[in-house]
């Protein structure tokens, strides 16, 4: 298993101008090990090329030091706590006859962030979901982060396989499924099972309003949970797979700073004005919705949601 670059899965630093107060921006991710959790971080011998802070190009400035008062590790946690304030009255899912504001929204990514911490998820742990685009899969692009672990949606046409590959990869210590899922859930936990390998605990995800596992997990959230941010910004949020089509699949790592100014860029290059209504039909697995799954919060979208199985006539026609 290998894993390849995307968005800047290696720490780039631009070059320094000869001025002192120029600002440095530094783009990284970090490359997940598969026997350890993941985390990275940045030096100030890493901000420098080599023999430039010899040659007196490169100096900090007297008395300059990094602060809450000046500095924040960029994240896409951010975007939910605002459109927590900002647009809390206005929808923010709409799924059948299910419908949820951004402020109730963000209460439950925090009660089920809550849950996952009490339950042993910690910092650079995996939580994997298998699920199509449900409410439950938009919760977890933020809870899951919250909770300081790294989210990995994966591709719900997976056959028990390679899904049995990716989950003895990824190590995911739970796994969220759709309940029209967990045949094919069942299946590549028996191989992990007779191979000895670790397997997650599965949580099954039914629709919203019925009683299931993962409504039972949400409530016995906190809603005054202290959200458990990343140490840095380049700390991973998101582990993504190919489908492995080609060849073995490949990993790839989202860093917060990478999701937060991806869906930013999505947004903005789109031309999306402030409350606009989204139909939300790009599957989460591909590519965390091409970071929508975050970047909605930004401008307060109102997104309708709808249960598309590879499976479903509505493909068919």
């Amino acid at each position: 298993m290998q894993f390849s670059s995307y968005m800047s899965t290696n720490i780039t630093t631009h070059k320094i101008f000869e001025k002192s107060n120029t600002r440095i921006p530094v783009v990284c991710t970090a490359t997940p090990n598969c026997s350890k959790k993941v985390q990275c971080a940045i030096t100030s011998s890493q901000l420098v090329e080599p023999g430039e802070e010899k040659n007196g190009k490169w100096r900090s400035l007297e008395g300059m030091v990094s602060g809450s008062a000046n500095y924040v590790p960029l994240s896409p946690i951010s975007f939910l706590e605002r459109a927590a304030e900002v647009y809390r009255e206005r929808k923010s899912i709409i799924y059948g006859s299910i419908t949820y504001t951004w402020q109730e929204t963000h209460n439950r990514c925090v009660k089920l962030a809550s849950a996952l911490n009490h339950i042993g998820v910690s910092r650079g742990d995996v939580v994997a979901t298998l699920a199509p685009n449900v409410p439950a899969m938009l919760e977890l692009q933020f809870a899951v982060p919250m909770a300081g672990a790294i989210v990995c949606n994966l591709n719900t046409r997976l056959d028990p396989n390679m899904l049995y590959t990716l989950l003895k990869h990824s190590e995911a210590k739970i796994l969220f499924v759709d309940y029209q899922l967990l045949q094919v859930t069942e299946e590549a936990i028996d191989i992990l099972k007779k191979t000895q390998s670790k397997h997650p605990l599965v949580v099954a995800i039914s629709d919203p309003g019925s009683l299931c596992e993962y409504e039972s997990l949400v409530d016995s959230g906190e809603t005054e949970f202290s959200i458990i941010r990343p140490n840095n910004e380049c700390d991973p949020i998101s582990l993504n797979y190919t489908s492995g089509t080609t060849s073995r699949p490949k990993g790839v790592v989202f860093s917060h700073r990478g999701a937060y100014l991806s869906a930013l860029s999505s947004v903005f290059m789109r031309g999306m004005g402030e409350m606009p209504t989204y139909l939300w039909s790009l599957p989460i697995f591909h590519c965390n919705g091409w970071c929508f799954s975050w970047g909605m919060a930004i401008v307060g979208k109102e997104i309708y949601t709808t249960k598309m199985l590879f499976n479903d006539p509505f493909l068919k026609r």
